[in-house]
């Protein structure tokens, strides 16, 4: 990645019949230096040990490769002549998202992306969705591998994140990686290990068989899964009839309509030295003070802001309360971008314990959610005396709520088990 200057690289394969030629579009971006989240360019080896009719799913097919492209004309580029082509498109994108900080708006950040600088030297998402609107649906499928800087992942966990009905899109977005860390393109390693057998299954199978390796490992529970068949006009739910919201659920959505603190008492103020911005109908906007305060490194401010409306709408909606629930979700994933693993699963426990025992069913998404997230952060503890103290927690929650991912609760009691040998192994020792 660093250093790179973008390479493009066409493979070209003598279609037996054109009617069956496919096209694949193999892209890596991510940005040079310390900004980078997601280690992108590392999974084009893998991707391009897999024969071109096996990437496609089509007889014969042509593949361009495009890694770490320094400039957004160079991506339109290459996408725009994928567009036009007559025969099935697919399209391997791993890299990381950030928003604008004009129209924040998301982007795919190239080489050259700074925060500072997204607006034009990232790639911008709806670009994806203008340039493949006219294609056929069901001719193109999309498969994402994506990390989020800490805007960015409010931005997709609070809304339909894909590119257009036309356009299957299987995949994951990730949180961000704990600081000083890079993250690891797994779900799309995983695919291209797949492929590589030589066996090529549907693209919402294949989705499926990556995430039951992944879930197996104990890796992307946290995540926000992507899954549109644009020919079904079905998603994680068979009877969708549009895209569906991605899974697991907001946590960072917009606030609630009427601020719980306006109905009465103080409003909550922001900690010295962050204002709280007004939006168009004079009303409070704490989601912007609070990820001014995350990208400025101030974990302590931005979790101060969040308690302050958790608590206001406690007060007023309940303890139960989708707006209380919502400030709870916050501060979760705040503890996360803070580094604080143990603290974000308890408030994931806590979320789903609240919506469990106010009668919503265990397979309810915004509960299933819950638990996927409280079982990532508590992966992420190692072998800490908080993994121990919440490991019964997690399984005994995970026995209840065992999910859409194929062999979750099996990882998490074989993960009790494994903590509880560790401890034993200890005591014998000490």
């Amino acid at each position: 990645m660093a250093g790179s200057t973008g390479s493009t690289a066409a493979i070209p394969v003598t279609p037996a019949n054109p009617a069956t030629t496919g096209t694949v579009l193999l892209l890596a971006a991510s940005p040079m230096g310390k900004g980078c989240l997601v280690d992108a360019a590392s999974v084009l080896p893998v991707l391009a040990a897999v024969s071109p009719a096996v990437l496609s799913g089509t007889d014969t097919a042509n593949v361009v490769e495009l890694a770490d492209p320094l400039e957004p004309q160079a991506v339109l580029t290459r996408l725009r002549a994928a567009a036009v082509t007559p025969g099935p498109l697919t399209v391997f994108l791993t890299g990381q998202l950030q928003l604008d900080r004009k129209q924040h708006l998301p982007h795919l950040a190239l080489a050259r992306t700074t925060p500072a600088t997204v607006r034009y030297t990232g790639f911008p998402w709806h670009w994806i969705a203008e340039e493949l609107r006219l294609r056929a649906p069901g001719t193109t499928t999309l498969f994402l591998d994506l990390h989020a800087d800490a805007a960015a992942w409010h931005h997709v966990t609070g809304r339909v994140f894909d590119a257009g009905r036309g356009v299957s899109v299987y995949g994951r977005v990730a949180p961000p990686p704990p600081r000083r860390a890079v993250g690891v393109p797994a779900y799309m390693k995983t695919v291209a290990t797949i492929l590589r057998s030589g066996y090529r299954p549907d693209a919402g199978r294949l989705h499926q068989q990556a995430l039951g390796r992944l879930s197996s490992e104990g890796v992307a529970y946290g995540d926000v899964v992507l899954a549109w068949d644009a020919v079904s006009g079905a998603g994680l739910n068979a009877a969708s009839t549009s895209p569906p919201p991605p899974l697991p659920v907001p946590s960072m959505r917009a606030a609630p309509p009427n601020p719980p603190t306006a109905l009465n008492g103080p409003r909550p103020q922001a900690p010295d030295g962050l204002e709280t911005p007004t939006g168009a109908e004079g009303g409070s906007d704490p989601h912007s003070v609070i990820t001014s305060a995350v990208r400025a490194g101030r974990h302590a401010d931005a979790d101060a802001v969040a308690a302050q409306w958790e608590q206001a709408a406690r007060g007023a909606h309940g303890a139960a309360s989708e707006e209380a629930l919502h400030w709870t979700e916050v501060r979760a994933d705040l503890a996360m971008f803070a580094g604080d693993p143990g603290r974000s699963c308890r408030a994931w426990l806590t979320v789903a314990g609240t919506r469990l025992g106010a009668g919503q069913a265990p397979d309810a998404p915004a509960v299933e959610a819950a638990v996927d997230r409280a079982h990532h952060q508590w992966t992420s503890l190692g072998e800490s005396a908080d993994a121990r103290e919440l490991g019964p927690v997690v399984v005994e929650l995970r026995r209840r709520v065992p999910g859409r991912r194929e062999g979750a609760l099996r990882h998490a009691e074989r993960r009790l088990e494994k903590l509880g040998k560790v401890r034993t192994a200890q005591r014998v020792l000490g």
